[in-house]
């Protein structure tokens, strides 16, 4: 098969469009949609006095090294005495993108972009979500701020949004930014380019890790997923490996995840609805307590994040190698996030994994479709006006975008295992070290480590346990099917 394909990124491509189509995603875009882009002439731009020009501050975006769609950039300065003042700037997507507008209908339907190694299809047209709606370097945005004070220890002391025009001084990337503040690589070029950047990295990694310390002394869960990502060698697949989550993508996810709640809340006080994203409290934990039982551990018989948290650390600590899946069985115990719509005055359901109350999806308006009807929700009570959704229009929002997002969850599965039997094709026969990564009713699958990648184990079977090392055959690929079967040559 590998030999039998000689432009692996086309194959894949026509495979990952295939997989949306049959679960109801659109991989392309509408005539409509072309029509519409073909009036876009420029970013958007608005002269009204509400809008601040706060183009001369530091701000900066971190992503990974090939994303031009940046919906984020952040700054840090100090404000009182022992005080931290964090600024994020998120796109102004809705600025260009119209309510009910041949574009946003396509985004709306897929509600996300879907993102696979041969071809990213983006929720909305590349003009827009790499350039025109893009914080991209160097060029003035429109944006929605969320100001926040904190204080040494972590703690929100005040918060508001309001909308400004801001310019990104650094394009930069998790890992080079990660390798320097872990002291393994010198600063980056592009820091050392711009005057005050490297203090400014220093400080907000420093309030990050005090906000994500405070979070895991609230229960917060901290799990390490199996993303393995390919690699290309011009249009042939040439490695798979995982991404790491490092400290720079956790300087992001504490400060997004602080963003969207004081996005959260600000709605409730203003708007008095809003569209969040919740965990709620799972259902299963009785099979969670069964499951740190086989690990000798005792949770209590109510659910209880902090000390979810302290089994999971101990887990990471002992286990490293397993970890991995025994947080995609725990993650599966807890219940998939989805969309709900709240209102003032109810008892917010709250993120569980996060050991937060309040909580949306605000920041990232280039790619999930929630954060742009977010966007709009807080422009409308920033401007005064009404609510440009109705409670029965968002109650059907937050059941498409929560059915939405599974299905491209399961397409980029489907992706992942397609990319890793066309890599693996040309060595089956080949054994391979493995490791226990699932056991149910359906089979028992295994996790090779170089390249990363998971199959099926088939044949006849012995009791085997999660986590338990293997030696591994593989015998057989299905690239359309995402198929790879190992048999059993030894345990251990």
């Amino acid at each position: 098969m590998r030999h039998a394909i000689k432009n692996h990124r086309a194959s894949l491509a026509t495979i990952a469009a295939l997989a949306m189509f049959s679960r109801g995603l659109e991989p392309e875009f509408s005539l409509a949609v072309h029509q519409q882009l073909g009036r876009l002439k420029a970013p958007a731009r608005d002269n009204d006095r509400g809008v601040q020009d706060l183009t001369n501050l530091l701000w900066c975006s971190i992503d990974n090294d090939d994303s031009h769609d940046l919906d984020q950039l952040t700054v840090c300065e100090a404000h009182a005495v022992g005080c931290l003042r964090l600024l994020v700037a998120i796109a102004d997507v809705d600025a260009l993108v119209k309510k009910d507008s041949p574009i946003d209908v396509h985004a709306r339907q897929n509600t996300t972009s879907v993102y696979t190694s041969a071809r990213v299809f983006s929720m909305l047209p590349e003009i827009l979500c790499t350039n025109l709606t893009s914080l991209a370097p160097h060029v003035d945005r429109l944006a929605i701020i969320v100001q926040m004070d904190f204080s040494a220890d972590g703690e929100l002391l005040a918060s508001t949004i309001y909308r400004a025009q801001v310019c990104n001084q650094a394009q930069l990337a998790y890992d080079a930014v990660s390798e320097w503040l872990d002291g393994h690589t010198s600063l980056p070029d592009v820091v050392q380019a711009v005057a005050g950047l490297e203090a400014q990295l220093r400080m907000q990694d420093q309030l990050a890790q005090v906000l994500r310390s405070r979070r895991q002394s609230q229960g917060a869960l901290e799990f390490d997923s199996f993303q393995p990502r390919a690699i290309f060698d011009g249009n042939r697949i040439a490695d798979i490996r995982l991404q790491e989550h490092n400290r720079a993508r956790q300087l992001i996810e504490e400060f997004m995840i602080a963003a969207n709640g004081c996005t959260a809340r600000f709605l409730m006080v203003h708007g008095g609805v809003s569209l969040r994203r919740v965990v709620r409290s799972p259902e299963r934990w009785a099979r969670i307590v069964q499951v740190a039982d086989g690990y000798s551990v005792k949770l209590p018989a109510q659910p209880d994040s902090a000390a979810l948290e302290r089994f999971l650390a101990r887990q990471r600590r002992l286990a490293p190698a397993s970890f991995p899946d025994l947080s995609l069985e725990i993650i599966k115990l807890m219940g998939a996030g989805e969309y709900v719509v709240e209102r003032a005055g109810e008892q917010a359901i709250g993120h569980f994994g996060l050991a937060v109350q309040d909580y949306t999806h605000s920041t990232a308006p280039n790619r999930r479709y929630p954060d742009l009807v977010t966007q709009r929700l807080i422009k409308a009570a920033l401007a005064g006006g009404p609510p440009p959704y109705s409670l029965a229009e968002l109650s059907e929002l937050a059941v498409h975008c929560t059915g939405q997002e599974d299905a491209v969850r399961k397409v980029e599965r489907q992706m992942r295992k397609s990319e890793a039997a066309l890599l693996l094709h040309d060595s089956v026969g080949q054994q391979f070290r493995a490791i226990v990564s699932g056991v149910n009713a359906q089979g028992i699958w295994v996790r090779i480590f170089t390249p990363p990648a998971e199959g099926r184990l088939i044949g006849e079977l012995p009791e085997l346990r999660l986590g338990q090392m293997l030696q591994v055959q593989l015998v057989s690929t299905s690239v359309e099917r995402g198929f790879i079967d190992f048999t059993l040559q030894g345990a251990h």
